[in-house]
């Protein structure tokens, strides 16, 4: 390797390792836990106790691939990972490399670096090598691709399957565009374990902005990072960084204005800048989530001035899709036990079963019996995995919301029920997506192979006889085909609205959902109680308060 660094006259792409920002660590990360387990499992564990792999005769997974929206923490958790296999008696040799940074304009030459990367990262072993972006390295070869990348995606892939048996050389991938990835590279051997990265729910987000602000001094109560989290839906990590960044700016503007009319240094007091909730609102108003910059995020809570005559109505909403989908009865249920992690979850369901882990349990492997074994206990071990209660099943759930026409209100409803249940994936099939790109039909097939891929997820269409009107005869096919191709009991649940009575429906629409099921809901109008607390709460508290006096300082 050192030869041929010298031969071309330069530093060899990924030759170098990268200097990684040492303060990040896995403490420094929020709402991945999960990942963090896995990626432990691959590179820590191998390392730490190596004698758990050789016991059980199995190799360590030796790549993964990090996928999701931007601004998620793919890179994050690389970096984090780089420098907590740098603690303690562990060093182990980290390479990142962009995926464009490996192509060369020689032919040849972007093969003849990839190779030299992975014997250095064989020599340094153990180690990681992080691809980021690797959709502009290995896109998917076809025919309208370039020999070059071909024979790029070729080396790369010959290099993945060559790596040590004993997982001592990790390759990581990120991208935000998984459908461009060579389907060769996302099998066992190569990226075995794919992670995805959602935007955060409430309880992720309560986390990093805890993380942006434990240095702060005096630090944000719980109550308004709880508040703080309930308001920024749509938001992924970097946004509530730069909105914590937006935040400190507010509270330097109310207390120094000077310093912006001023050319010189002044003398100022750090210890009088104090953030408050209003510096909070203020930088809100001027971050604009990355997520809401291309398409806006369809999940809303209820606005104050309607949550009076909605609320109520939302409940029933709610509780009778736990009843059509029961996953949305987890993730609800998650959402008022605050605090409990989904292993602690798991540990209580496996603690309250029948089947606990202990040493009645039937055993998996081979023994010498002295006796024959009781029906009983054969019949209880084929059985373990079949409790309803451990993992809910669902027959293809479907859920319809009607509204009186002109009423408005299943829009609202629509969205506060997806901000309920923000933990799954949501995909919006509505008119503006579909036809924003050349082929609509490619789209909506995108779409939903995600939802399928993603499960526990949501497809949303707003205003499906609308929808089912504009779109062409293809469209509606390949829609309807595409339903039909999902698993009966994959957890894929189909959310739509609708101002159009059932009856008056298309046939191919009535079809879709079961009204004997539950899975269609009539909105009814607010009762006469809700509209005298709305109008109570509007006339009698709100109007009826002077209002608040201006201080000049």
């Amino acid at each position: 390797v050192d030869k041929d660094n010298m031969k071309s006259g330069g530093s060899l792409a990924g030759k170098e390792q990268m200097q990684i920002d040492g303060s990040v660590q896995f403490d420094g990360v929020g709402g991945l836990s999960d990942h963090i387990s896995s990626l432990k499992e691959m590179v820590i564990f191998p390392l730490l106790y190596p004698e758990i792999f050789e016991r059980l005769r199995i190799e360590p997974p030796r790549g993964c691939l990090f996928y999701g929206p931007p601004g998620t923490g793919k890179t994050l958790l690389a970096r984090a990972l780089a420098n907590e296999c740098r603690q303690g008696h562990m060093r182990v040799a980290f390479f990142m490399r962009k995926g464009a940074e490996c192509l060369s304009k020689w032919i040849g030459e972007s093969e003849r670096q990839l190779r030299l990367l992975f014997e250095q990262a064989y020599q340094m072993r153990p180690s990681i090598i992080f691809f980021d972006e690797i959709d502009a390295l290995a896109p998917v070869r076809s025919n309208k691709q370039d020999q070059i990348h071909s024979s790029i995606v070729g080396t790369l892939l010959a290099l993945m399957d060559g790596l040590d048996s004993r997982g001592e050389v990790v390759v990581i991938g990120a991208t935000n565009r998984l459908d461009s990835i060579d389907p060769a590279l996302r099998r066992p051997g190569r990226f075995e374990r794919e992670f995805r990265f959602n935007l955060p729910n409430k309880e992720a987000r309560k986390e990093i902005f805890k993380i942006h602000t434990r240095d702060w001094n005096p630090k944000p109560s719980d109550n308004l990072l709880e508040e703080l989290a309930e308001e920024c839906v749509g938001y992924c990590g970097a946004d509530i960084k730069a909105l914590c960044a937006e935040t400190g700016l507010c509270a330097l503007r109310h207390r120094y204005p000077q310093l912006y009319e001023s050319r010189q240094r002044l003398q100022i007091n750090m210890d009088s800048i104090k953030i408050k909730a209003n510096d909070f609102s203020m930088a809100m108003q001027k971050t604009l989530p990355a997520s809401r910059r291309v398409v806006p995020s369809p999940g809303q809570a209820l606005s104050a001035i309607s949550k009076p005559l909605l609320e109520n109505t939302l409940e029933r909403i709610l509780q009778t899709l736990q009843r059509v989908f029961p996953h949305a009865e987890l993730a609800l249920k998650k959402d008022q036990e605050q605090g409990i992690t989904p292993t602690s979850t798991c540990l209580k369901i496996c603690q309250s079963k029948a089947w606990d882990l202990d040493e009645e349990s039937p055993s998996i492997f081979e023994e010498k019996l002295t006796h024959k074994t009781p029906d009983h206990k054969k019949a209880e071990f084929h059985t373990l995995s079949r409790n309803p209660r451990d993992q809910p099943t669902s027959y293809r759930p479907r859920f319809l919301l009607i509204e009186e026409p002109g009423s408005g209100q299943a829009s609202d409803l629509a969205a506060a029920v997806i901000h309920s249940l923000e933990k799954f994936p949501i995909y919006t099939l509505d008119i503006p997506t579909l036809f924003a790109s050349t082929s609509p039909d490619e789209t909506c097939v995108q779409l939903m192979r995600e939802a399928q891929r993603s499960a526990p997820s949501i497809i949303y269409v707003p205003q499906i006889p609308s929808w089912w009107e504009t779109v062409g005869t293809t469209l509606r096919s390949v829609f309807t085909a595409l339903l039909q191709s999902i698993p009966r009991f994959t957890p894929v649940l189909l959310l739509a609205t609708s101002s159009v009575q059932m009856r008056d429906l298309p046939e191919e629409i009535k079809a879709l959902f079961n009204n004997e099921y539950e899975e269609v809901f009539r909105i009814p109008r607010p009762t006469c109680a809700e509209r005298r607390h709305f109008f109570e709460d509007l006339v009698m508290k709100q109007a009826a308060q002077p209002p608040a006096l201006k201080n000049n300082t």
